[in-house]
């Protein structure tokens, strides 16, 4: 009963703080006419309203080993939903790499749009190539850049292998590759168990309504976000050698949802990517 009316109230606080990111965004779209100041405009919304949200979640946020906001790099982070999205939103007005799915799904197309996301089409290896080149250009005009070089959203189970070539991005901007692990620590006074990981964690075909339920139901949660020790890269360097190198990074951090059977927990290898 209490978890309900816990998830009604915030569900209210969601959709105003929505409606007000949705119109502040509109207004600075058309009195911002610089396509660069827009987006730094679209990153600093991203970043109060984000903080505004997992306030209202109760979803506390400890950041280690933070840089300074004037240095450039490509974040590159594990993710297992739109609560991680958050929480690292908070650190930095950051423009955000995601699908072009995303974007010609209603609803989290526009907010994605306004948040000011980059769009990708990892459906085909050729268009991946050319739309790069905007990920580079943003990096060269100072923006941070937060790339999920996992693909998608996972259970929390483990980092999968990362895909290879948006991380060369960094290299082409002459920036180094910043690697972040993100980690729950505490779930409704608990650790990150199998018991409450659906209400952080967002994949497979999990519907995104279900998600945020119960995601709004939670009682309190800990997160904590780690920046780890950066990568220095050429375009002339092996691109899987970079991939391996952040991905065992973040994996060697990363703490898996406790509760999982022992054949589970063995750690995944690198896979042959193409991309």
């Amino acid at each position: 009963m209490q978890a309900g009316l816990r998830g009604v109230c915030r569900f209210i606080l969601f959709v105003l703080v929505i409606l007000t990111f949705l119109v502040w965004s509109f207004f600075c779209h058309f009195v911002i006419r610089n396509p660069d100041k827009r987006l730094k405009a679209f990153s600093k919304n991203t970043q109060f309203f984000s903080a505004v949200m997992l306030k209202g979640l109760r979803l506390k946020i400890n950041v280690i080993n933070k840089p300074s906001e004037d240095q450039k790099f490509l974040v590159v982070s594990n993710h297992m939903g739109f609560v991680d999205i958050l929480a690292l939103a908070t650190c930095f007005p950051m423009l955000f790499v995601t699908s072009n799915e995303m974007r010609e799904t209603p609803f989290l197309g526009l907010l994605t749009e306004l948040g000011g996301c980059i769009y990708v089409e990892r459906r085909s290896r050729i268009k991946i190539l050319e739309e790069m080149k905007s990920i580079v250009t943003a990096l060269k005009k100072g923006f941070h850049v937060v790339l999920y070089p996992e693909a998608t959203s996972t259970n929390g189970e483990r980092v999968l292998p990362f895909k290879k070539t948006l991380l060369m991005a960094a290299a082409h901007a002459a920036v180094p590759i910043q690697p972040v692990v993100i980690n729950f620590r505490e779930l409704n006074g608990e650790e990150f168990n199998l018991k409450w990981r659906d209400h952080v964690c967002w994949y497979g075909d999990i519907p995104f309504v279900t998600s945020m339920w119960k995601t709004m139901t939670l009682k309190s949660a800990t997160a904590e976000i780690e920046f780890l020790e950066q990568i220095y890269s050429t375009p002339e360097d092996d691109r899987g050698v970079i991939a391996e190198r952040a991905h065992a990074l973040v994996a060697a951090k990363f703490i898996p949802v406790k509760g999982l059977p022992r054949e589970v927990q063995a750690p995944v290898e690198m896979e042959a990517d193409p991309t």
